[in-house]
């Protein structure tokens, strides 16, 4: 298959240093796309989405067969896994006390894509010209919303917006979410921390990301808005175009993610 990829993360205008990490690879059978977003001051948060990249980069670098009913356990057990390491460092070291990170893997391969969640960083799939917000956040307003509290533009300007329920290194087990699809060519992904999900709307990232530019000149665009609407948090974004996928591929049914409302 072919996939064109560009990755980009950025500070911000804010704070003084990046507690984002990221990893993006690609090859001829697919790729791995990981967004953590670490919390903890200190330079806790940024060992704490460092950790959870290299986990689940070594962990999930060779996972590749997607129609494998359990290669969703295989990305949910990288998730824990990574969460335990992380909680143990928080346990052994005081200095790392109240660190964790948020945790978002897309790996594609064939005519399938598979997502791992924990946390608030994003995942969204724009298809035939339509924007769909794979992943549901871990957070406070998302439950409100959920629950018929709030609606989602109130869950978008609430105080405690940046609450999240679920982080990875928080306690000894976490609870990934894991959604499964097909992916099809002109597929357009980006996988985003809440830094620019934060600033920039669903209805102005639709219009960035419909843009006819190549993907990396949308991933400066994208970072471009968020500075210039605050840039109150850092920020990463990776983009995945699928130009073009592996006819080898069988085209067993597959289940596509639910489209959650966005907040």
């Amino acid at each position: 298959m072919e996939l064109v990829v560009a990755a980009r993360s950025d500070v911000g205008m804010i704070r003084a240093g990046n507690e984002d990490s990221f990893h993006s690879n690609a090859d001829e059978t697919g790729g791995i796309f990981i967004v953590a977003d670490g919390m903890g001051g200190h330079a806790a948060g940024e060992v704490a989405s460092e950790m959870a990249v290299e986990i689940l980069r070594d962990q999930l670098a060779a996972l590749r067969d997607l129609h494998d009913r359990n290669a969703a356990d295989k990305v949910m057990n990288a998730l824990r896994g990574a969460n335990l390491a992380i909680y143990n460092r928080t346990v052994t070291e005081t200095d790392k006390q109240g660190m964790g990170t948020t945790a978002s893997v897309l790996i594609i391969s064939g005519r399938r894509y598979l997502i791992g969640q924990v946390g608030d960083s994003r995942i969204y799939l724009l298809r035939d010209g339509a924007l769909r917000q794979l992943t549901k956040d871990h957070s406070y307003v998302q439950e409100q919303v959920d629950a018929g509290f709030l609606t989602p533009e109130q869950a978008r300007y609430h105080p405690y917006s940046n609450v999240i329920t679920r982080c990875v290194g928080a306690s000894d087990d976490v609870d990934p979410d894991t959604f499964a699809g097909e992916a099809r060519e002109g597929d357009l992904f980006l996988v985003a921390s809440d830094g620019l999900t934060g600033m920039v709307d669903d209805r102005r990232l639709h219009q960035l990301l419909s843009s006819r530019a190549e993907p990396q000149r949308i991933v400066d665009s994208l970072i471009a808005e968020a500075n210039g609407r605050g840039g109150l948090d850092n920020i990463t974004a990776i983009l995945v175009l699928v130009r073009k996928t592996d006819e080898s591929m069988d085209d067993a049914r597959t289940v596509e993610a639910p489209a959650w409302r966005p907040r």
